[in-house]
C-alpha cells in the first residue's frame, strides 16, 4: 500500500463543520487531510491482508501463507472482519486461493463470525491435496484436517496459529 502511486483522486461533499472537524483531527494526528482520511478508511490490517494475498502469487507462496497465518491469528474479531472484507483482484492458483480462503474461514470460525461472502465464490478443488506424499499419513490427515480445509479438498495437520 505504501508503494502505490497516487494517480487518481476522490472528491466527497462535506459540510463546513465536517471539513473543519476532519482538518482538526488530521492536524491532531500530525497528518495531512488525505493521509488522515485514507488511514481511517483503509485499515492497516486490510492493507496487510491484501499485500499478503498478492504475495501468494509470487514464486514462494508458502512464505506468504505463513505470514497470512500469523496475521489472521493475532487479529481481534473486529480487525479480522475489517481485514478480510474484500478479496484482492489478483489471479491465484486454485490451490492457493482455496488455502487462503480456508484460512480466513477457519479464523472467522474461531471468532464465531460468518466468513466474508467472497469465500463462497472460490470453487473448492476438484482433486484432494495432501500436506504429505506419504500414503501412511493420509488417514491421519483426512481425520484431523480442519473442516474449512476439508471442504476445500485440502488435507493438512496444522492450522491457523500452529506451526510445523
Amino acid at each position: 500500500m505504501a508503494n502505490d502511486a497516487k494517480t487518481t483522486q476522490l472528491q466527497i461533499r462535506v459540510s463546513k463543520r465536517e471539513k473543519a472537524a476532519i482538518q482538526g483531527a488530521a492536524k491532531r494526528a500530525g497528518l495531512d487531510m488525505s493521509t488522515y482520511v485514507l488511514s481511517r478508511v483503509l485499515s492497516a490490517p486490510a492493507g496487510r491482508f491484501r499485500e499478503l494475498i498478492e504475495a501468494t502469487a509470487g514464486p514462494a507462496p508458502s512464505f506468504a501463507l505463513a505470514e497470512l497465518n500469523s496475521l489472521l491469528s493475532k487479529l481481534s474479531g473486529g480487525e479480522l472482519r475489517e481485514a478480510v472484507a474484500a478479496w484482492p483482484t489478483i489471479a491465484l492458483t486454485p490451490y492457493v486461493a482455496n488455502y487462503a480462503a480456508a484460512m480466513v474461514e477457519y479464523a472467522c470460525g474461531r471468532r464465531a463470525m460468518a466468513p466474508p461472502a467472497w469465500t463462497r465464490s472460490i470453487v473448492p478443488l476438484a482433486e484432494p491435496v495432501f500436506a504429505s506424499s506419504l500414503q501412511s499419513l493420509r488417514l491421519h490427515l483426512l481425520i484431523l484436517s480442519p473442516a474449512p480445509f476439508r471442504r476445500r479438498n485440502i488435507f493438512i495437520d496444522s492450522t491457523l496459529g500452529a506451526r510445523i
